[in-house]
Parts: C-alpha cells; sequence; structure tokens
C-alpha cells in the first residue's frame, strides 16, 4: 500500500520522505552518504518512497529528480535536498528537523 499525502502531512516527530528508483545511479551513489547521516539520528523516522510517473505521493511534493529527500519536522516540510553529494549538507538539513 502507497503512503498518502494526508499521512504524511499527519506524521509527528522528525521524518526523512527519500524519493527514488531502484535502478536509478544517482539514488545507489547517494545511498551511503544517507545511510552515515542517518546513522547519526536514529531518532529520524527514514521512508524510502520507490517514485515514478502516476506515483502520487512524489507528484504532490513536486518530485522532478532522483533522489530527492524531503525533511519534515511534524508533517511539515523543513528542508530538500535534490542529489545530496555532501555530508555537511545532509547533517545541516537534519539538525533542522530535530
Amino acid at each position: 500500500m502507497e503512503l498518502t499525502r494526508e499521512e504524511v502531512d499527519a506524521s509527528a516527530g522528525a521524518t526523512v520522505l527519500e524519493f527514488g528508483a531502484a535502478w536509478c545511479g544517482y539514488c545507489q551513489a547517494a545511498r551511503p552518504l544517507i545511510a552515515r547521516a542517518l546513522a547519526a539520528h536514529p531518532d529520524v523516522r527514514h521512508l524510502t518512497i520507490e517514485d515514478g510517473p502516476g506515483k502520487r505521493l512524489g507528484r504532490s511534493f513536486r518530485v522532478k529528480l532522483w533522489p530527492t529527500l524531503v525533511f519534515l519536522r511534524d508533517g511539515q516540510e523543513v528542508a530538500r535536498l535534490v542529489r545530496p553529494s555532501d555530508d555537511r549538507t545532509l547533517r545541516d538539513a537534519l539538525e533542522r528537523i530535530r
């Protein structure tokens, strides 16, 4: 079952939505970086969203490129990173939702 925008908007606490696709090379390259950053924040909920044509959640967040990370605090977008490539930017975004 696909997560809905209403469920995301109603979520409590710190959440990172990671939009991408299993076959996406940029997504595969970013995974170790994302995993390292999230390891330091076990209290942050991390949801990997398989995105693509016809996927409503990705469209509702206006995702254009993968991976796109949307950082939420109590269902509200606080930060967004598209194709993250460095630890510092990722750490800074995570700190904003804690």
